[in-house]
């Protein structure tokens, strides 16, 4: 560059002669990073080609086909075997973030009030690949509510079963697999954590990490922490102390499973409780992959525990309908032709649903007066003069139902009115056609409610 006064206009300036311009220095990046053209230097050998590069789509012709091409004319050979394409981070309305804009998101700030794991869930389950992903604080609640919630069945886990070795946990397994020691609740969830396994796995090495994502969720919140947590309760508090060394083992084992599962996605606190675990030693980083064991299907386990299952959230379902509270003990007739299943399930039946009286039978008189439901491979019947007081609940819907009346008054008549019509936002006015939606569905279903208590 010219040095002293003001040089002349096209003179004193001297082009170097060894710079590339942005994007085709990129497109040498994958093999001129790795010692070439020395082909034999280690790094070479060892990392190019590649297995995967992770981009943006916005930058597909500026950068990765410049370094495919360049790569096949350098080396022969292409960069990478698959080429993953991800989409952008928008704000909430769908806005690419910019700083003309100013809504850009610094994700230091999202770290530093949810934690890196809670971002990174968030991102990896927000849309298919290639998709943009709008970012969002009440997801980001709902990644950290996840967290907590695996925290807490963490802890309840570990309060129950700190001192278990890895080969009392290994012995355990093998008699459940063997149908010698165990019930039917952990043979299901082993069951089911081999399905989670298999369909995780599957949906990872296509790149899928959304759908592996809503995978985990649902079995870890519904089936683990919402489900056979709450069914283990009948063991732990109960007084035989085998089935409960079974039972603490087959929590260890699944939770293990678990973290091993979520460690890709959520790294850090997978990392803080596994090594909290009493069975484990090392890192989570290097410890093998949960691969489906086929001993663990059960399909007859899963099956029934479905009907369980099915069967306890029936009677939630009618108890709310009627307003009567858990803590009434109430009637109950099964009328089913897995009789001796429902039997054998009994003790969880009374836990979850308190029933006064609990027949089960193939073959049963039906009460006249009944709430009933008709659920897999089971009727079930809760006859009323137990439920509820018919004349009472009568009453109680009519109120209901007035109340209705009039909400579907108030709007009827906002919408009858033209000036509203015309003048309104259309959003306003479909807002209003909603509610009168919403009321009249529910008076529907009050005045429906009614008749039949009426009729009987």
């Amino acid at each position: 560059m010219y040095v002293g006064e003001e040089a002349p206009e096209g003179e004193g300036w001297t082009q170097d002669e060894d710079v590339l311009d942005t994007w085709f220095s990129s497109a040498l990046w994958p093999f001129s990073t790795m010692g070439w053209p020395d082909e034999n230097s280690a790094d070479f050998k060892r990392y190019f080609p590649t297995s995967t590069l992770v981009t943006g789509y916005d930058i597909i012709f500026f950068w990765v086909s410049r370094m495919i091409f360049q790569s096949l004319e350098f080396t022969g050979k292409s960069p990478f075997h698959n080429v993953l394409i991800h989409g952008l981070i928008r704000d909430e309305e769908g806005r690419k973030m910019s700083k003309s804009l100013g809504n850009g998101i610094d994700p230091m700030d999202v770290i530093e009030k949810y934690g890196a794991d809670a971002l990174r869930w968030f991102l990896s389950n927000g849309s298919a690949p290639g998709q943009d992903v709008r970012f969002s604080y009440d997801k980001m609640d709902a990644a950290w509510n996840f967290i907590n919630k695996i925290w807490n069945v963490s802890r309840y886990i570990l309060m129950n079963a700190e001192d278990v070795s890895a080969d009392a946990v290994s012995s355990a397994l093998t008699k459940v697999a063997n149908k010698t020691a165990g019930n039917v609740t952990d043979r299901w969830i082993l069951t089911r954590l081999n399905d989670t396994a298999r369909r995780v796995t599957e949906q990872m090495d296509k790149f899928e990490f959304g759908v592996a994502g809503h995978i985990l969720y649902n079995f870890i919140w519904d089936e683990f922490a919402n489900w056979y947590l709450e069914l283990t309760k009948e063991v732990m508090f109960g007084e035989d102390e085998a089935e409960k060394d079974i039972t603490r083992a087959v929590l260890l084992h699944v939770l293990d499973q678990v973290l091993r599962l979520l460690h890709p996605i959520m790294p850090f606190f997978t990392e803080e409780i596994f090594e909290k675990l009493p069975n484990t030693s090392g890192s989570i980083v290097v410890a093998e992959y949960p691969k489906v064991r086929p001993e663990f299907n059960d399909d007859k386990a899963s099956e029934g525990v479905a009907m369980l299952i099915e069967l306890i959230t029936a009677v939630r379902n009618i108890r709310a309908e009627v307003n009567t509270p858990l803590s009434k003990a109430v009637p109950m007739l099964i009328k089913s032709e897995h009789a001796d299943f429902f039997n054998a399930v009994s003790p969880y039946i009374s836990r979850f649903t308190n029933p006064s009286e609990l027949t089960i039978a193939k073959d049963l008189a039906v009460p006249e007066q009944a709430m009933s439901a008709v659920i897999t491979g089971a009727e079930l019947y809760l006859p009323l003069a137990g439920l509820i007081n018919i004349e009472e609940e009568i009453a109680r819907l009519e109120k209901e139902l007035a109340k209705w009346q009039k909400e579907l008054d108030l709007v009827n008549k906002k919408l009858g009115n033209e000036r509203f019509v015309a003048n309104a936002k259309a959003e306003v006015v479909q807002k209003e056609k909603d509610k009168l939606a919403d009321y009249q569905e529910k008076f529907d279903t009050v005045k429906a409610r009614i008749a039949e208590l009426k009729e009987n």
